[in-house]
């Protein structure tokens, strides 16, 4: 993870939003005939995960640097919200040990896509903001000589 402050994120920021297809198989857990959760639950899960990616959106930023590449900003907050978000799913886990383990592992699978999805959406959205304001900034820079 510390590396990523040091390289720069090439191309147009479509790996940014590659986990999400790793993610896909996982959903086919939430399709198993033996998963069986109320609707509730179901809503509490998508909800605690909307909630769980509010700060790590909030610490994810780009910058461009010097040598006119886009990183990843250095920011605590994100490997603190980060630990917090793992630490959580952890309690609940051991908490919720009386559900089923494959409607256990469903509703985890429903709260990690829940807060991976828009945060790594968002973290998109800024970072092709990033690179819109370099290309801006490229074109002002070539104009002015």
């Amino acid at each position: 993870m510390k590396r990523n402050f040091y390289k720069p994120i090439r191309g147009d920021g479509r790996r940014i939003l590659m986990p999400l297809l790793f993610m896909l198989p996982g959903v086919f857990l939430l399709l198993e005939p033996s998963v069986h959760a109320p609707l509730y639950d179901w809503l509490i899960a998508a909800l605690l995960g909307l909630v769980l990616s509010l700060p790590l959106i909030w610490t994810t930023n780009y910058e461009v640097r010097d040598d006119n590449q886009i990183y990843a900003k250095r920011n605590i907050g994100f490997v603190f919200a980060f630990i917090v978000v793992i630490a959580i799913r952890f309690v609940l886990r051991s908490y919720l040990s009386m559900i089923e383990p494959q409607t256990l592992a469903a509703l985890f699978m429903l709260v990690a896509f829940s807060y991976i999805l828009p945060w790594r959406i968002v973290s998109y959205l800024k970072f092709r903001k990033q690179l819109q304001l370099r290309s801006v900034q490229n074109n002002a820079g070539e104009g002015s000589i």
